[in-house]
């Protein structure tokens, strides 16, 4: 089998054009309002376990980095401010993005990749029922909202796993920690971190659907779907979390600046 050159442009092309096909989807009526709730609480259910494990070890991983770091300088007064702005500007977006593309984003493309086998899709599409909006939109939207709490949830968690860690191992002070937030760190911030939370999720559930909905062969080639989607989504978030980083500091000057 040969591959053109030009096949990756046409795949990016048509998951572009598929990203586009959504967001005009969500805005025609009827909402599929029982879809998006079960939805939502299937993604929950599936990525809150592994959030809550990983949410205290990554924030106490990055407060020991840091704290370490500032503390070769003399500024252990700022370790909790340094340890804020990780948390919360770059390590929890990406933290939720991960566990939503890879726990939620694979059981999406995998749920649709198995209507696809089984011709579930083309069947809705023969009786006037459009497969995006009817089971893609209610999926975006619902992983968009997981996210936004996800990332909410990260921030807390590993704000306080870093102040346990920074306080016990390093013999910070509470006080220190503690005041230090505001100097700093400031609101944007908190919602840059939401806003990458929201598109991140936008991205890892318009990537899988994308990818279900276009699955063959198979139960193998579901299988190849949700490895590709997940490998996809990885690219295009980091890819994502870079410009969107690049514009906060364009429009929104660091604290004291």
């Amino acid at each position: 089998m040969t591959l053109s050159a030009t096949a990756p442009l046409k795949h990016a092309g048509n998951l572009f054009s598929f990203a586009l096909d959504t967001m005009r989807a969500s805005v025609r009526r009827p909402f599929q309002l029982k879809e998006f709730l079960q939805q939502a609480w299937f993604v929950a259910s599936v990525t809150i376990i592994p959030t809550a494990l990983v949410a205290i070890p990554f924030g106490a991983v990055i407060a020991l980095q840091v704290g370490g770091l500032i503390k070769q300088f003399g500024a252990q007064a700022f370790t909790g401010s340094a340890a804020v702005l990780a948390v919360v500007r770059e390590a929890s977006p990406i933290a939720t993005a991960l566990l939503i593309a890879g726990a939620g984003g694979s059981a999406i493309c995998a749920d649709l990749g198995a209507r696809k086998i089984r011709e579930e899709l083309d069947a809705m599409m023969v009786l006037g029922i459009d497969p995006i909006q009817r089971l893609v939109v209610p999926r975006v939207l619902a992983t968009m909202l997981v996210a936004f709490f996800l990332n909410g949830f990260v921030s807390v968690v590993g704000v306080m796993g870093g102040y346990v860690f920074n306080v016990v191992l390093q013999d910070g002070t509470p006080g220190s920690y503690i005041a230090s937030f505001t100097a700093l760190a400031h609101l944007p911030d908190l919602w840059q971190g939401q806003a990458k939370a929201l598109v991140f999720g936008f991205i890892a559930a318009v990537v899988a659907s994308y990818k279900g909905m276009n699955a063959g062969g198979g139960p193998k080639g579901v299988g190849d779907a949700v490895n590709q989607s997940v490998v996809i989504t990885f690219m295009l978030l980091f890819v994502a979390n870079f410009s969107m980083t690049a514009i906060y500091f364009q429009l929104v000057p660091p604290k004291g600046a």
